[in-house]
C-alpha cells in the first residue's frame, strides 16, 4: 500500500508513464504482416513515446486517466526491395474507442514500389495495434489499481466499498463520463502541460531529472547531400539561423565530429558527436537555462527518395529533461526546419 488513504475516500494517484513504456515495448515490438514474404513489415522499435499516464482513485473509484503518443518505427521488404519507416499514432486516450484511433503510415525513401506496403500494414497490422490500444486501459487497471487502495477487508465506509464492486451493468459510456469529469477536476487543479514556446529565447528553467524523447520526419525538395550541408556548413548556418555562430570549439568552414558551438546568441549549445557523409547527423543539444551539463541526443538520418525528388529528415531527439518536449519541437520546428526552407527554398512552408 502507497499511502494512508481511510476507507479509500481521498484522491491518490500514481504514475504510470515508465510502466506504459515498457508494456507497449513488449506488446507491439515484433508485430508484423504475417508469412506473405514478398510484401512484409514489422514493428522494429519504438522511437518515442510522449504523454501521461495514471491511475487514480476517489471515493472507492479506480480509474485510468491517460493521453499518449507514439511513433513507431518499422522495417520490412517489397519484393526484393528493403524499406524502414515509421507509423505515427497521435492520440491513444482513455477515453479513446476502437475505432478511433489513426495511423499515419511514412515510408522513408520513398518509390511508388514501396508504397505497396501500406494497404498491406493498413490490412494486417494495424487491427493489431487497435486492438492493443483498446486493451491499454483494463490492463493498466489490472496492474496497478489494487496499489492504491486500501483493501475491502480494511474499508469501514459501505458507501467506497461497494464503489470498490462496480456493477456488472454499468456501461462503458457511464465509465466514460465519470473519468471525464474525474479528469475535468484534475485538469482545473493541476497546471497544464507548456504549448510550444516561438522563440528560441529561454523561459523555463529545468529542475527535474527524467527524460523523454521526441519523434519529427519533416520532408525537404532538395537532395540528400544539399540537406545535410545545410547543418554543417558555418555559412548556411549563419543564413538560416539568422545569428551568429559562436564556435566554442573548432575553427574550420564546415562544422566537425567534437566542434562545439553556440546559436541564437548563446541561447543553443550544440556539439556534433557524430557523422556519417550525407546520412547521419548526431549532436548533444542544450538549451541556455538548462541545470549545468544536461544534453539532449539529437539524431537525424537523411532518407533520399530520388524518385520523389526528396529527402525525408528522420529526427530521433532523447534525453530532453521531462516538461520541455514541448518547447524543443517547437523551436525546432520554427527555427530549423521552416528557416531552412524559407532561406534556401527547400519546402513549403505551412
Amino acid at each position: 500500500m502507497v499511502v494512508h488513504n481511510p476507507n479509500n475516500w481521498h484522491w491518490v494517484d500514481k504514475n504510470c508513464f515508465s510502466w506504459a513504456r515498457e508494456h507497449f515495448n513488449q506488446k507491439l515490438i515484433g508485430l508484423n504482416t504475417g508469412d506473405n514474404r514478398d510484401k512484409y513489415a514489422e514493428v522494429s522499435s519504438i522511437s518515442s513515446i510522449e504523454g501521461d499516464c495514471e491511475v487514480s482513485q476517489r471515493k472507492g473509484k479506480v480509474i485510468s486517466l491517460f493521453d499518449l503518443q507514439l511513433v513507431l518505427l518499422i522495417k520490412g521488404n517489397v519484393e526484393e526491395e528493403k524499406f524502414e519507416g515509421s507509423v505515427s499514432i497521435p492520440e491513444i486516450a482513455f477515453d479513446s474507442e476502437e475505432a478511433d484511433y489513426q495511423f499515419d503510415i511514412s515510408i522513408y525513401k520513398e518509390t511508388s514500389k514501396l508504397n505497396e506496403i501500406k494497404p498491406v500494414i493498413r490490412e494486417k497490422l494495424v487491427p493489431q495495434l487497435r486492438k492493443i490500444f483498446h486493451n491499454f486501459s483494463k490492463e493498466l487497471l489490472d496492474t496497478h489499481g489494487s496499489a492504491i487502495q486500501l483493501p475491502e477487508d480494511q474499508v469501514n465506509s459501505t458507501f467506497t466499498k461497494a464503489n470498490q464492486k462496480p456493477s456488472s451493468s454499468t456501461t462503458s459510456t457511464n465509465a466514460t463520463t465519470k473519468q471525464n469529469e474525474v479528469k475535468s477536476n484534475v485538469t482545473s487543479s493541476k497546471p497544464k502541460n507548456a504549448k510550444s514556446v516561438k522563440s528560441p529565447q529561454p523561459s523555463i528553467a529545468t529542475s527535474g531529472g527524467n527524460t523523454t524523447s521526441i519523434h519529427l520526419e519533416p520532408t525537404f525538395n532538395v537532395p540528400a547531400e544539399e540537406l545535410y550541408r545545410t547543418f554543417i556548413a558555418k555559412d548556411r548556418i549563419l543564413a538560416w539561423s539568422k545569428s551568429g555562430i559562436n564556435c566554442i570549439k573548432g575553427n574550420g568552414p564546415e562544422i566537425s565530429v567534437g566542434d562545439m558551438f553556440e546559436l541564437f546568441g548563446g541561447n543553443v549549445t550544440s556539439e556534433l558527436v557524430e557523422s556519417v557523409l550525407n546520412k547521419k547527423l548526431v549532436f548533444k543539444w542544450r538549451l541556455k537555462d538548462w541545470r549545468d551539463k544536461v544534453f539532449s541526443n539529437l539524431s537525424m538520418e537523411f532518407h533520399e527518395s530520388k524518385e520523389y525528388h526528396e529527402t525525408k529528415l528522420q529526427v530521433t531527439w532523447t534525453g530532453i529533461p521531462v516538461g520541455e518536449e514541448d518547447r524543443v519541437r517547437g523551436n525546432f520546428e520554427d527555427y530549423y526546419v521552416r528557416s531552412i526552407k524559407i532561406t534556401f527554398g527547400f519546402g513549403a512552408v505551412l
